[in-house]
């Protein structure tokens, strides 16, 4: 109605991010996988009343992350990271990825410990199509912090 005061509190949109691989940053369309869970642990003792078992949280499990961007003539970083994979070595990166405000500035942070690549898609190809070639990149990593701007 005309004359109430109207909430300035909105959440934030989520197309405007920025991701850095070590110390580079890089444009992608899309990042999602940006997840933890508890694994649970069930336990009962045989003289327990309770004919059902207790549960307790046991370790962290991270998701996979999956990140989208189109391929440009010359850009070959995924391929180039993907290998450096050698008999059990590979470069483990901190990736961070930001949630920017109106002004650039991040507002959520997400780093991911000891990222490195273990998927890459390259783009399908139609001679009808009419859509931007897209490459994907999975990546695997150790644990995942969170921590507003």
């Amino acid at each position: 109605m005309a004359g109430e005061a109207q909430d300035t509190n909105w959440p934030l949109p989520k197309f405007y991010f920025e991701v850095k691989w070590d110390s580079n940053v890089m444009s992608f369309q899309e990042v999602s996988g940006l997840d933890v869970q508890s694994e649970e642990i069930k336990y009962r003792h045989g003289d327990s009343k309770v004919f059902s078992p207790i549960k307790m949280p046991g370790m962290k499990k991270y998701g996979n992350v999956t990140m989208k961007k189109g391929i440009f003539k010359g850009d070959n970083k995924f391929w180039a990271w993907f290998n450096e994979i050698k008999m059990n070595t590979i470069k483990r990166v901190p990736v961070t990825i930001s949630l920017l405000d109106e002004g650039g500035k991040p507002t959520m942070v997400w780093t991911l410990a000891n990222a490195w690549p273990t998927k890459i898609t390259g783009t399908d190809l139609k001679s009808e199509g009419n859509e931007v070639a897209i490459e994907t990149i999975e990546i695997v990593h150790e644990g995942l912090t969170i921590a507003n701007g």
